[in-house]
């Protein structure tokens, strides 16, 4: 018998009390040797004054532990109140997320039998880093930031997984037509990193035919990794495909620590009736068993679960009539997988797990590529309530020699020099300024970004935002704006 191990265990808001006690109590059915400290999380903790929506003390438990088996959580509606999932993610550097999306034909009903697709969604950064302003009284803004830190270890953890668990290939979406910095810079990073893994297929595809391709036919695909969004997103749609959003766990993993949870909400409409599937949370906790390195238990688990849906035992959300023999409740479904511990599937193929798929590898440490960055120019951001051309007017009162207004834009699209009347016009313009020859190799002094302000302020016009255009070992690292010559 393996060594009791301590995890910390919220039980969440809605429907987590009940898929929490289903879950743990299979879990001791299948011999799972867990030592369990709980913590409170939730509603009930933001709605006390705790922002972050944890009890006092609760981040040290999970601290402790190292492992968090989390049921789902409400967070209130209104402003003030921050994500606990992203920010537990942030805090703890659990940089992947692994979602597996597998069918389970012929017992529960899906378009497409023999599924098996696992989303690796990058869990830390891309517009989830939360960094939002409201700029003027018609724009908002979310920031989208991509690392190439983060693109690495996303991408390597993609490669090792799939290397762990016997996968054959590994494919990336991105959106690096439209986005050719940032999502270009996840691609460039699988492209590079894929030639280290040559025993493995990989391949890119652009995130929308992509998206249309795994709804489709996701048989095409084994390992996907994407930035976060894009995988947030796409995981629950494959978990749908799949057969349903509820049979789906999750695993958040980072070097030292690890989340497990559902990949869905809390439900509070069907909290406290007895109905909710436990399947979700309980798939998460045989991903946290096989992370904790017991396998046996996790496949003790995992066998009594595909039995009791092989003998059609299906609570609400996935029964139907002439293929499920009985609907049960969430306690109910908990006993029947509970009994059925030690027994093995007849139909669907059984899970086999080895203490090498825990060993997935963490990215190397960074190595920050040595390069020449050069201000070539600036984008200045400002509030305008009036026509193009008399906002260029003013503005060219604020050039320089070396400092001159090339470009104006609303939303993205160039309006001056050059420009479409059937353009909409809001009150938030981009006003790019750039040196005359940046290919020649000097940099523009920052001083001269500072003195440009002043010129502009001293116009009457308000600038809100200045994003610095830099080159990087003689490339341009910014885009022109659409329609721009």
């Amino acid at each position: 018998m393996s060594e009791a191990k301590s995890i910390t265990v919220a039980r969440g808001d809605g429907i987590g009390p009940e898929i929490m006690d289903a879950t743990l109590h299979i879990l001791r059915e299948a011999g799972a040797q867990l030592e369990i400290e709980e913590i409170s999380i939730g509603e009930q903790e933001y709605l006390k004054g705790n922002t972050s929506g944890m009890s006092a003390g609760a981040f040290d438990s999970i601290l402790r532990t190292k492992v968090f088996l989390k049921a789902p959580i409400t967070t209130p509606q209104g402003g003030g109140f921050k994500s606990m999932n992203v920010t537990t993610r942030k805090a703890l550097g659990l940089y992947a997320n692994v979602r597996p999306c597998v069918a389970y034909h012929p017992f529960i009903h899906t378009k497409h039998p023999g599924m098996d697709v696992v989303v690796i969604r990058e869990n830390e950064e891309d517009l989830y880093a939360g960094i939002e302003h409201q700029q003027t009284v018609d724009v908002t803004q979310c920031l989208k930031l991509i690392s190439r830190q983060g693109c690495e270890r996303i991408v390597r953890y993609a490669f090792e997984y799939a290397k762990a668990h016997g996968r054959r290939k590994v494919t990336c979406f991105t959106k690096d037509n439209i986005m050719k910095i940032t999502d270009g810079l996840f691609h460039k990073v699988f492209e590079e990193i894929a030639v280290e893994y040559p025993d493995l297929e990989n391949e890119h595809w652009i995130v929308d035919i992509g998206a249309a391709k795994l709804a489709d036919t996701p048989q095409s695909f084994d390992v996907v990794v994407m930035p976060n969004l894009y995988g947030d997103i796409l995981s629950d749609v494959a978990a749908q495909v799949a057969g349903s959003v509820g049979l789906a766990g999750s695993a958040n993993i980072g070097p030292e620590h690890a989340m497990f949870e559902a990949i869905h909400g809390s439900a509070p409409r069907r909290a406290g009736q007895n109905l909710a599937n436990p399947s979700g949370l309980l798939m998460g906790a045989i991903q946290m068993l096989v992370h904790i390195g017991q396998v046996e238990a996790a496949e003790r688990t995992h066998n009594a679960w595909l039995k009791t849906i092989e003998d059609g035992l299906h609570t609400y959300d996935v029964y139907e009539e002439g293929k499920s023999r009985e609907k049960v409740g969430t306690a109910e479904f908990a006993q029947a997988v509970g009994e059925r511990v030690g027994q093995l599937p007849d139909t669907l193929p059984a899970a086999h797990y080895n203490k090498e798929e825990a060993q997935v590898k963490t990215n190397p440490p960074y190595e920050r590529p040595v390069v020449v960055r050069q201000l070539v120019g600036v984008d200045v951001f400002c509030e305008f309530r009036g026509s193009t051309a008399e906002i260029a007017e003013l503005l060219q009162q604020a050039n320089a020699d070396n400092l001159q207004l090339r470009m104006i834009s609303s939303r993205g699209m160039a309006v001056w020099p050059q420009g479409f009347a059937q353009t909409l016009l809001c009150d938030h313009w981009r006003c790019r300024f750039t040196m005359d020859n940046p290919e020649a190799g000097e940099a523009l002094p920052h001083g001269e970004i500072v003195a440009l302000l002043d010129r502009i302020n001293r116009t009457g016009l308000e600038f809100i935002k200045t994003e610095g255009l830099y080159y990087f070992d003689g490339k341009p690292a910014f885009q022109l704006g659409q329609g721009q010559s």
